[in-house]
């Protein structure tokens, strides 16, 4: 036998198949979880900061004093703090703040920056008091006296304190009564007198001023024109009667420059003694500003008040606008998925469709005051209010026609939305339909409509969603920056489709870049914004909680 060494057996070494790293998947899991993760980090972050800014913007702040280096001496709220860089070679970085320091007739401005390298000294004054007023922003100041009928009932900061809060309430019931009188009962007089006014013109359009039907109607218009005098003179009586008792109480106050100023109660919306409220004086302060945001008017130019008509024009607009763009949406995809041949001009019709979502909001704007304003409702005019030429009726911005564009410039939504859902809807139902001897309009009634359903009030949520916030369209065809006269009201017809209308998109933009004072308008901007979040928010809960019962009714719908 042979001696050599027996040879170990070498086996070829198996060679790895190279499989690309993209085509394992893993790395598109990540990338797609994390675009996922980034958007929902934005999205989120975006949400707090308007959350944290909206809910504290109604917070009452302390109110400091600040002495500076020059002798100057400031009060107010400090809204913010920031770093700047200074010339000083020694000391490169400093903070400053930014004080409210109000008494606008007075100093001219409502904000002061102040360094801290300015400053003396910092005290908070135990009587500081914040006055919002009915006019001029607000007002920092010392209480010194209170004077009643010219006389001085009281002549330190606790007396007046005390003579405030007893007399301030009735003053502010007389103020508001003042205001019913002015905007309401002069208005049904003035409204009167108008009434009466269009009725001889419409007369004398109609038959001439030599007709009897005129003269019959003059008459009845003199006669009409004195009763409104008489109680036109009875309501100014009145107002000046009770103008004449709130100027008797007066709150007599001193800057912190030592300026005395005398301030009739009837001016003051609210007060209170910054630094010695509680935590519960100051949740009282914090939630009667809430009431007065949601429920009240604005005023100070927006940047005080309340957003309540904003608040009911958007609700009212948005409704109308569902209304007017879902019937029209879906018939438009019915007929396209349903009754239209495959072809040429039906392919022209979807592109269209598409294209037109991508149109710019402001062309829409341009379309409605054109079309709708200048054209529908100056011809609703000639033929029904030929009386009120040349003061336009329908002929101008109003929220009928401002529903009506921002229903068109939703329509493109409701339209995919619909035929995606009509065409989840599986054929075999509509042949069985047709099987048991259906025609085809029973069978889209009774079948494909109720199982698309969902799919359909998932399109009216997003346009409700895109329409509830534009702002571009609407300063064309009927928002304006303040009108206390709701759309619905107690007076005939109650419905008034031609008003022009307050809204929450409109109302932000105005007071970020149209507001006298943009400093003090700022904090608002969050809060109406968070509110408008809310709003669109809850309209889009009520779909979302219809759309999941007719999912729940008709579970093969779901798609």
């Amino acid at each position: 036998m042979s001696s050599r060494p027996l040879e170990k057996s070498v086996r070829p070494r198996r060679q790895r198949s190279r499989v690309s790293l993209f085509a394992q998947g893993e790395p598109m899991i990540w990338l797609t979880g994390g675009g996922l993760a980034v958007a929902l980090c934005m999205i989120i972050g975006l949400l707090l900061l308007i959350f944290c800014n909206g809910i504290a913007t109604l917070w009452p702040a302390p109110v400091p004093q600040f002495q500076t280096s020059a002798g100057s001496v400031y009060m107010g709220e400090v809204t913010r703090a920031e770093s700047f860089r200074s010339n000083d070679e020694k000391v490169r970085v400093l903070q400053r703040k930014l004080v409210r320091t109000g008494n606008y007739e007075i100093s001219g401005e409502h904000f002061v920056w102040i360094s801290d390298h300015d400053i003396k000294a910092e005290t908070r004054p135990e009587w500081a008091l914040v006055i919002e007023r009915t006019a001029w922003g607000r007002f920092y100041g010392f209480p010194e006296g209170f004077t009643l009928g010219g006389d001085t009932v009281a002549s330190t900061p606790e007396a007046a304190w005390e003579m405030f809060n007893k007399h301030h309430r009735a003053v502010s019931e007389r103020r508001e009564k003042i205001r019913e009188l002015e905007t309401h009962e002069i208005g049904r007089v003035n409204r009167r007198l108008e009434t009466a006014r269009l009725n001889l013109r419409t007369v004398e359009l109609r038959d001439g001023k030599d007709s009897p039907a005129w003269q019959a109607e003059h008459a009845k218009f003199l006669e009409t024109e004195k009763a409104v005098t008489a109680k036109f003179a009875t309501l100014q009586e009145e107002i000046v009667r009770l103008r004449a008792e709130n100027s008797r109480y007066v709150l007599n106050l001193k800057t912190a420059q030592g300026k005395a100023v005398a301030m009739p109660l009837s001016d003051i919306v609210r007060a209170y003694p910054a630094n010695q409220l509680s935590f519960i004086g100051k949740a009282g302060i914090y939630f009667s500003r809430w009431h007065e945001f949601l429920l009240g008017e604005p005023r100070e130019a927006n940047s005080e008040g309340g957003v309540f008509p904003a608040i009911f024009g958007t609700v009212i607009m948005t409704l109308l606008m569902s209304l007017a763009v879902v019937p029209f949406g879906v018939m438009a995809a019915l007929y396209l998925r349903e009754y239209a041949k495959p072809g040429l001009i039906v392919s022209a019709v979807r592109i269209s469709i598409n294209n037109l979502a991508g149109v710019p909001s402001i062309v829409f704007g341009v379309f409605g005051l054109g079309f709708f304003c200048y054209f529908i409702g100056a011809s609703i005019d000639e033929l029904f209010y030929a009386s009120s030429l040349p003061n336009p009726t329908f002929g101008k911005g109003g929220i009928l026609w401002a529903s009506l564009t921002l229903a068109l410039l939703t329509l493109p939504v409701v339209i995919v939305a619909t035929e995606e859902a009509l065409s989840a809807v599986p054929n075999s139902m509509r042949e069985g339909s047709y099987a048991c001897g259906g025609s085809k309009w029973q069978t889209i009634k009774r079948i494909v409509l109720p199982r698309a359903m969902p799919g359909i009030m998932t399109g009216m949520i997003l346009a409700m969603a895109r329409g509830a916030g534009e702002v571009a369209p609407l300063m064309l065809v009927g928002a304006v920056k303040l009108a206390p006269e709701l759309p619905v009201d107690s007076i005939a017809p109650f419905v008034h489709a031609e008003r022009s209308f307050m809204h929450l998109g409109f109302h932000i933009y105005d007071l970020g870049f149209q507001s006298q004072n943009s400093e003090a308008a700022k904090p608002m901007v969050f809060t109406t914004t968070l509110l408008l979040i809310v709003l669109i928010f809850l309209l889009n809960l009520l779909a979302v909680r219809l759309r999941s019962r007719l999912r729940r009714k008709f579970v093969s719908a779901a798609f």
